[in-house]
Parts: structure tokens; C-alpha cells; sequence
């Protein structure tokens, strides 16, 4: 079972009780990391919040809700629960398969409906060969009579008169720790700044911001070494898939027991923009140069100026070490040939990182593009830096 994040107070007492205990610090951080399956839960031994004392829910419930449930006569107070999920990309379909498979026997969803955007996107073509029912955004069709949305990985800003059409409010399925990385690129930021763990928190979203809801279940990811943050958004989509149905298990409970974002510790997570594959060869260290790449090197090559023409540097091996004597006085943005391992080695900051591959007009082996384009007039000197 996954477990709620407690409010600051209740995360005090649980480490006064517990010394033991995966618990967040006050800053956000995690005072110790528990490996279960790469998942560490909040709270140690017996999930000491799962069990949640149902004593008083109800009255707490009618304040929770949006006003729209509290004039609803017959609101569901268990699953199977009715879900309208807004959603777009292959993160967002993880989360939607699991909804599906969710039905039938102890269901948690009863009926399921998608909410969509252009035709050409992974949840329509999932919906649509499971035959749910499609929603085109933004006309929605609420005569279904929803209890609960979900959004994940939506991209749209929802307005308060839809958030308010659904009873229990919408949830949404982050892929950080919030109030870290807030925005649209939290996966990309993560692996960018070096994290050494994440996660996936579910919220209750608001009108007009992004991310900034209250948070009903948080779980911590510890992020491996050397992960790309393709690899890490699809391990994260299947940790936030299971901790939304786990969420809706106990749905009224979990919002009684909401609490809000600490203002403390918020950090913005925006789009990723082409223009970070300028490496600027005399600032950025090995270690920053390799969090890049793993960052942004799957959708967005990163580049260089060699010679008055861009040059994309692919197939990134990591830090090496030179065979060929000292170059401790080499400059960065320096360029060797390392022939026993077919690589293109350029100096950075605090060393040298490598190259198996680049492209020019065409993709060309390292040992390829010292044979066509590299000479030893200049083989030492560097690429042109870009401005």
C-alpha cells in the first residue's frame, strides 16, 4: 500500500515514534531511502498512515469538496468510482491502462471516459482501440455524471467551472516531489540538475496554476545512476499509475487527510529549449555535460560550432581519459582522436568527455570524421565557440 504524505506536524511525530522511518525532512529531502522494488514509502514498518482513522471523515468531506458536491444528492462514498481522464502522451497512458484494468471484480472504476486532444495522440489511439468513450477538448460531455477526474500530462489548464462539475475535484499525477518542479518538464529537470531521487505526487488541482494543489499521496523514487530521462519518465509513469488507483481506494479518506504545498523548497521545471544544446566547452563540467546529455540528448542532439559550421555530437560515452601524455595545458573546446577506441574526445572544463559518433551533413563515425575533416594543423585547437 502506498502511503499519503503526512502534514509537517504529523511527519514530526512519525520521526519522534519511529527513528527508523523513511520520512521527508522539513526541507523536502529524505532523511533515509528504503529500496522496495526502487520505491521508497513514507513511514516505516507498519504503514503507520494507511490505516487512517475514518473517525470524523465524513465531516471533514463536505468542507473538502467542491460546492458542486455539496449539493449533490447521492454522492458516492466508495469506489467504484465514475472517472473523466484527461490525458495525451505515452506517460499519461500508463495511468489510463491501469484505470481500465481496474474494473470488473473489487472494481475501483466503474465507468471511464477520456478526455483528448488531436487525433495523433497516444491516449486517443489507446481509448480508441479499447473502445472508451472519447471526449474532443474542450467539449466535454458531463451527463455521464462523473465522481472524479484525472489528468495527467494533459497540457491544458482546466477552468474552474470543469473542476467544479466533478464532485471529488480532478486529481493529477505529477512525476516529482512537489513543490519541486513545478511546470511542464519535471522528468528533464531531475535528471538535469542530478536529483538523487524523485517521485510521483497525486493532487488535487486548481483553477488558473499549474501544480499548485493540495497533495493527497506522495511516493519517493530514488533515481538511478546514469539514467536518461526517458528511461526515468516511463519507470515514474508506472510508480504514479499505481499510486493513483491506490489514491482512489481510499478517496474520501485521502482528501479529508489533504494537505498543502510547503512554500519552501518550490522550483520551476519549464520547457526544455533547444537552445541548452550549445555546450560552452570552458563552463560546463564532465558531470554537467553528461547530466545533459541524458536530459535532453534523446529528443535534442547536443552541439558545438567546429569551423564555422554546427556540428551535432551523438552516442555520448561518458568522461575519458587521453592516451596520448599530459594535455594538462590544453584549452577547452581542444579536440583529439583516440584511435583505440574509435572516439572523439574534447576538452571540457575539468577534463575530456567522448564521442563515438557526429553529424555534419551526415552521420559520421569518430573515425570517419578525423579521416574526411580533422588535420593535424588543427587537431589540437579549438572549435569555434558558440557566442
Amino acid at each position: 500500500m502506498r502511503v499519503p504524505v503526512p502534514s509537517p506536524s504529523a511527519r514530526s511525530s512519525l520521526a519522534r515514534r519511529c527513528p527508523g522511518s523513511d520520512v521527508l525532512a522539513e526541507d523536502g529531502r529524505a532523511s533515509s531511502l528504503k529500496r522496495e522494488t526502487g520505491c521508497v514509502r513514507l513511514g516505516g514498518g507498519r504503514p503507520v498512515l494507511g490505516g487512517l482513522c475514518r473517525t470524523g471523515v465524513k465531516g471533514k468531506l463536505a468542507q473538502s469538496l467542491p460546492p458542486v458536491a455539496q449539493r449533490s444528492r447521492g454522492l458516492s462514498q466508495r469506489p467504484p468510482w465514475r472517472v473523466l481522464f484527461f490525458g495525451s502522451d505515452d506517460f499519461a497512458v500508463e495511468s489510463l491502462k491501469l484505470l481500465h484494468a481496474s474494473r470488473g471484480e473489487r472494481a475501483v472504476v466503474d465507468l471511464l471516459e477520456v478526455v483528448t486532444l488531436s487525433s495523433s495522440v497516444p491516449v486517443r489511439k489507446y481509448a480508441e482501440e479499447h473502445k472508451l468513450r472519447v471526449h474532443d477538448w474542450p467539449d466535454v460531455d458531463f451527463s455521464g455524471q462523473f465522481d472524479v477526474g484525472v489528468v495527467v500530462s494533459f497540457g491544458c489548464l482546466l477552468q474552474e467551472r470543469v473542476i467544479n462539475r466533478l464532485p471529488y475535484g480532478i486529481l493529477n499525477v505529477h512525476p516529482s516531489l512537489l513543490p519541486r518542479w513545478r511546470g511542464p518538464a519535471p522528468v528533464f529537470h531531475t535528471v538535469l540538475h542530478g536529483d538523487k531521487f524523485t517521485g510521483v505526487t497525486i493532487m488535487q488541482i486548481r483553477p488558473k496554476r499549474f501544480d499548485v494543489g493540495p497533495i493527497l499521496s506522495q511516493e519517493i523514487y530514488p533515481v538511478p545512476e546514469k539514467i536518461t530521462a526517458e528511461e526515468l519518465g516511463a519507470s515514474l509513469a508506472i510508480v504514479g499509475a499505481q499510486l493513483l488507483v491506490d489514491t482512489l481506494r481510499n478517496l474520501p479518506e485521502r482528501i479529508a487527510h489533504r494537505r498543502e504545498q510547503a512554500k519552501e523548497g518550490a522550483t520551476f521545471a519549464p520547457k526544455i529549449s533547444s537552445s541548452l544544446s550549445w555546450l560552452t566547452w570552458e563552463e560546463q563540467t564532465c558531470e554537467e555535460i553528461g547530466r545533459l546529455f541524458r536530459a535532453i540528448g534523446s529528443r535534442t542532439p547536443l552541439r558545438t560550432v567546429w569551423m564555422g559550421r554546427t556540428i551535432k555530437l551523438l552516442d555520448f560515452v561518458g568522461e575519458c581519459q587521453p592516451f596520448l601524455g599530459s594535455h594538462s595545458a590544453t584549452v577547452p573546446g581542444s579536440v583529439l582522436y583516440q584511435k583505440e577506441s574509435n572516439t572523439l574526445l574534447v576538452r571540457c572544463k575539468d577534463g575530456w568527455v567522448g564521442f563515438k559518433t557526429i553529424k555534419l551533413k551526415k552521420r559520421l563515425s569518430a573515425a570517419d570524421f578525423y579521416n574526411g575533416y580533422l588535420h593535424q594543423s588543427f587537431l589540437n585547437k579549438s572549435p569555434s565557440q558558440e557566442s
